[in-house]
C-alpha cells in the first residue's frame, strides 16, 4: 500500500492481509549441487489482482504447477530479485550519473519542527519569532505545540541561534516547501539552532544570487513510476519531492558563489564536474562556455558553444521523458539518475530547448501558465472548509475529461483537467496536494490565480513529455 502499487495492466492490486506491507511466499531449496561461494538461482512469479484472485490461484496451484521465471542473474552489488533487463543496464551504465556531473549536493533543511520554523506569509513568522522570544521555554511549548526536546533540536537552543542573529528580518527567506509551494523562514545556517540540519554549505549558494537547482531523490519506492525530479531556484525543505525517509530530496546547485579577495562582488562558477562536461563537449563537438543570460536563446546554427544552464536543461528533460523512465525504472528505484550522453549536436538542442521549457513552467515563469483555461466562477468567502480527496474531482465535461473541485459547498474550481489532477510528483500530487495544504485557510485573489496557473503547468508539461519522446536519445 505505501508503494502504492497496481496491477501491471493499472488495475487494483489487493494484499491477501489486511496490512499494508507486501507479502510474498518463499521456498529455499538446498540441492548440495552449489559451489562455493556461487550465489542460488532465484526463480519468481508475481501475482496481481484482487484478494478473491489471489486465494483462487493459491488454493488451485502448487509449487509445480506454478510457471515461475528463472531470473537472468542476481549478482552484486543490488541483488535484485525482480524480472530486469540486463541489456538496458548495460546501456543505463554508459550515461553519466547525476552525482558525477554535480561536483556538490546536500540534502534539503531538516528544520525538526516545520509548522513553528516554516509560514505561508512573513507577516506570521515575524508575529511567531517575536512571541517566542517574549515567552519562557516551557511557556513556548505549550504555545507552539513543540513536543519534548530531541537531540538535535531544543527549544533554548532555537532561542540562542535567534537572539545570536539579532532579529535581522532579512533573514527571512522564500523555501521551497512542496512542488509549486514556496513559504518562508528564518534562515540563520546555524546547525542545531532555529533548524536543527540548515544544510548552509550547499543553500548558501541559493542565498548569494540567481541560482537553479536540480532536485531529485537517490532512489524512488512511492508510485509505478518514476517522476521524482523538479526544478528550485531557493534553498528547499528535506521532503521537498517526497514525504517518505528513503525518498528524501538532494539539491544540486547549478551554480557555487564564492567572495572575490580582490573586490566587494561575488564570483560564480558552475557546480559542475569539468571531466564530464570535457566528455560531454567531445559527444557535441562543441565548446563549453560557463554561462549565458538565461533570457537568450541557443540554436545550432549560431553558435558551436554550450552552456551550464543547457545541460541542466538537457538532464531535466531526460528526466521527463516517460520512456526513460519507463525503460529505466528498476534502475531508478536505486540510486541517483544515469543520464545519456547526447548523441549529437541536433537532439542536444532540441532536448535543451524542451528542458528549458520545463524548467520555466516548473518556476511558474513561463507565460503558458497564464493561458490558464479553468475557471472560478462563483463569488464567496474563499474558505476551504472541505477535506480535499483524490476521488473528490467530479466531471463536468466527459468528453473532455475535465472536472469541478469544490472548496467549500458553494465555490469550486472547474474545469480542471482530470490528467492535471492526477500528475504526480514524487509522492505528491500538486493539484490536489496544495489545495489540501490549505484547508481552512481563505484565499485571496493571487491565491486563486496561483492555483490555476499550477493546472496550466501541469497540462503543458504533460504535452511536453509527449513531445520529448519523440526525439530519439
Amino acid at each position: 500500500s505505501n508503494k502504492r502499487e497496481f496491477a501491471p495492466d493499472g488495475s487494483k492490486d489487493v494484499n491477501v492481509f489486511d496490512i499494508k506491507q507486501g507479502v510474498s511466499v518463499n521456498f529455499f531449496v538446498k540441492t548440495g549441487k552449489k559451489k562455493p561461494k556461487q550465489l542460488a538461482e532465484v526463480h519468481v512469479h508475481d501475482l496481481y489482482g484482487e484478494r478473491k484472485y489471489k486465494y483462487e490461484y493459491l488454493l488451485k496451484n502448487s509449487i509445480d504447477t506454478i510457471p515461475f521465471t528463472l531470473l537472468e542473474k542476481v549478482e552484486s552489488p543490488m541483488y535484485f530479485m525482480v524480472k530486469k533487463d540486463f541489456n538496458a543496464e548495460k546501456q543505463y551504465k554508459k550515461g553519466f550519473n547525476v552525482k558525477e556531473l554535480f561536483s556538490l549536493n546536500s540534502i534539503g533543511i531538516v528544520t525538526a519542527r516545520d509548522k513553528f520554523t516554516i509560514h505561508d506569509n512573513k507577516k506570521d513568522l515575524k508575529e511567531t519569532v517575536r512571541k517566542f522570544l517574549s515567552l519562557e521555554d516551557e511557556e513556548a511549548r505549550v504555545e507552539f505545540n513543540l513536543g519534548k526536546d530531541v537531540r538535535d533540536w531544543k527549544i533554548s537552543y532555537a532561542r540562542a541561534d535567534l537572539e545570536k542573529s539579532k532579529i535581522d528580518y532579512d533573514s527571512i527567506i522564500s523555501i521551497s516547501y512542496r512542488p509549486f509551494d514556496s513559504r518562508y523562514t528564518y534562515y540563520t545556517g546555524n546547525t542545531n539552532g532555529f533548524h536543527c540540519r540548515p544544510r548552509k554549505q550547499i543553500m548558501q549558494h541559493f542565498l548569494k544570487g540567481g541560482n537553479v537547482g536540480l532536485t531529485i531523490c537517490r532512489q524512488f519506492k512511492s508510485g509505478n513510476q518514476y517522476s521524482h525530479a523538479f526544478i528550485t531556484k531557493e534553498i528547499i525543505e528535506s521532503s521537498y519531492i517526497s514525504n517518505r525517509t528513503s525518498e528524501i530530496t538532494y539539491s544540486f546547485p547549478l551554480y557555487l558563489y564564492f567572495d572575490s579577495p580582490f573586490d566587494i562582488t561575488r564570483q560564480k562558477k558552475p557546480n559542475l564536474n569539468t571531466e564530464t562536461i570535457e566528455k560531454i563537449a567531445k559527444c557535441l563537438d562543441l565548446n563549453f562556455l560557463p554561462e549565458k543570460e538565461e533570457s537568450s536563446t541557443k540554436s545550432t546554427s549560431t553558435t558551436n558553444t554550450f552552456t551550464s544552464i543547457d545541460i541542466l536543461d538537457y538532464v531535466y528533460a531526460v528526466l521527463y521523458s516517460p520512456s526513460y523512465r519507463d525503460k529505466y525504472k528498476e534502475f531508478l528505484k536505486t540510486d541517483f539518475p544515469s543520464i545519456p550522453y547526447p548523441t549529437d549536436e541536433n537532439m542536444f538542442w532540441q532536448m535543451v530547448k524542451l528542458g528549458g521549457e520545463l524548467r520555466q513552467l516548473h518556476l511558474l515563469h513561463s507565460n503558458s501558465v497564464k493561458n490558464y483555461t479553468t475557471d472560478y466562477p462563483q463569488d464567496g468567502n474563499n474558505k476551504i472548509t472541505r477535506a480535499i480527496r483524490a476521488t473528490d474531482l467530479e466531471l463536468s465535461d466527459k468528453e473532455q475529461q475535465l472536472g469541478r473541485i469544490w472548496i467549500n459547498d458553494y465555490q469550486y474550481f472547474d474545469k480542471i483537467p482530470v490528467l492535471a489532477w492526477n500528475f504526480s510528483i514524487g509522492a505528491y500530487k500538486p493539484a490536489q496536494k496544495w489545495l489540501k495544504d490549505r484547508r481552512l485557510k481563505t484565499l485571496n485573489f493571487n491565491d486563486i490565480q496561483y492555483y490555476q496557473k499550477i493546472i496550466a503547468a501541469l497540462v503543458r508539461t504533460n504535452l511536453i513529455m509527449e513531445e520529448i519522446d519523440k526525439i530519439k536519445f
